[in-house]
């Protein structure tokens, strides 16, 4: 049965989950409505452009928001989403191709009324979208969350550019559009005081940022961007404290950038990250190349202060986070990888970050003190004997394979 939208709603779509799902993976009760929002942050620095005379511009910013909404009886819960493959226009070796994708939620659908919501804010990679993880944004909207991505200027699909402007932006970003949802459209369904932030790649690079780790003096990101402007962000010092929102109350870096081996100078030392103070749930594969296993294992380790987990894909690479693979990108080697795990169905992929991003935040944002038995599991899933007490909590009998938790309390 073919939708308005020109998809099947009995389709299998992004965020479905499969047989095999863990418990928290599937949707919750509240109906899903989306709507695209354009918004400025005014007189900003613009290093893209950036000289002697240190220009400003107000910088444009496109959100997706999911949010839960009331769906008129009859009417299907589905959309379509728009990106493009590729990385920024001009690029011979990754060109352009739009392509659109169906989801489940109801366009410009009103509010659910009579409540509010805790906001979750997710920034993804370089190059990335607003519609890059809507497998999870999706289903957070569906348990109660309001639910803000970000497409960040000069690092999207579609026109990644100078990468000093990503350095500078993602945390500014972040805290601009934590502002926005709290003052403008959705004020009156957003608890804006209770936030998580979920960064993917360089995402998660603004999302530490973000969370209160200051970066190194010596990190190599000082040198790629012009004119000392990295010093607003480095540990000590004064602005970047109080640059620091109090309301972001947890963090999910996924695969975060800034500490792995392509890095000669890391971005975070042991004293930087002391600065992380609210719970924190890493997620990565132990053979990521691109922002590095022991990188991220670093951050993990040496963020003392923080009430942390990591969840670790073995075998998994650097896209253990993002969408399944857009069925035009079997035409386009690159851009395939861009999404697909080779060891990993994404799908489950998809379904078990659902599960433990759902109990992190049900825990930290919503007060859901049950869910702690799903994060309170053995280090290593491949050593559970289902029907056991030890076996991992939410995952169906022979499921819980290749995985990994580690947790550690803070000081």
């Amino acid at each position: 049965m073919a939708s308005e939208q020109g998809f099947s709603p009995t389709a299998f779509l992004n965020g479905d989950a499969r047989a095999d799902a863990p418990a928290l993976a599937y949707r919750g009760t509240y109906g899903v409505g989306v709507q695209t929002v354009n918004i400025s942050n005014l007189n900003q620095l613009d290093i893209k452009n950036y000289d002697q005379s240190a220009p400003r511009y107000d910088r444009p910013l496109k959100l997706e928001v999911w949010y839960p909404a009331t769906i008129p009886t009859g009417v299907v819960q589905l959309t379509r989403y728009s990106d493009v493959l590729g990385q920024g226009a001009g690029n011979p070796e990754r060109p352009l191709v739009p392509f659109e994708f169906p989801g489940r939620a109801l366009r410009d659908a009103s509010f659910q009324t009579g409540e509010t919501f805790p906001l979750v804010i997710v920034s993804h990679g370089y190059a990335g979208s607003r519609v890059l993880l809507t497998y999870l944004t999706e289903n957070l909207a569906s348990k109660g969350y309001v639910v803000a991505a970000i497409d960040h200027t000069d690092s999207t699909h579609a026109d990644a550019t100078a990468f000093a402007s990503t350095l500078v932006n993602r945390a500014l970003d972040i805290n601009f559009t934590l502002n926005h949802m709290a003052e403008n459209t959705f004020a009156p369904i957003v608890d804006a005081n209770n936030t998580a932030v979920i960064g993917y790649s360089m995402g998660g690079y603004g999302t530490l940022i973000a969370a209160g780790a200051g970066i190194s003096k010596t990190g190599d990101v000082n040198n790629i961007v012009p004119g000392n402007e990295m010093n607003r962000f480095q540990a000590g010092n004064s602005d970047y404290e109080s640059f620091l929102d109090p309301r972001i109350k947890a963090v999910v870096p996924m695969a975060p950038w800034g500490n792995g081996a392509s890095v000669k100078n890391p971005t975070w030392n042991t004293e930087g990250l002391k600065g992380i103070d609210i719970p924190a749930l890493f997620i990565v594969g132990n053979m990521d190349r691109t922002s590095g296993f022991k990188g991220v294992e670093f951050l993990f380790e040496n963020s003392v202060n923080s009430d942390r987990y990591m969840l670790v894909y073995q075998n998994g690479i650097h896209e253990i986070a993002v969408n399944p693979t857009p069925e035009i990108a079997k035409d386009y080697f690159r851009e395939y990888m861009h999404y697909q795990e080779p060891a990993w169905d994404n799908r489950r992929c998809n379904n078990i970050n659902q599960h433990f991003i759902t109990a992190f935040l049900g825990i930290h944002l919503k007060g859901k003190k049950e869910y702690q038995s799903y994060l309170d599991l053995i280090t290593l899933a491949n050593d559970a004997e289902p029907n056991t007490a030890e076996y991992w909590a939410g995952f169906k009998p022979w499921t819980a394979v290749g995985l990994e938790m580690h947790h550690n309390a803070p000081n």
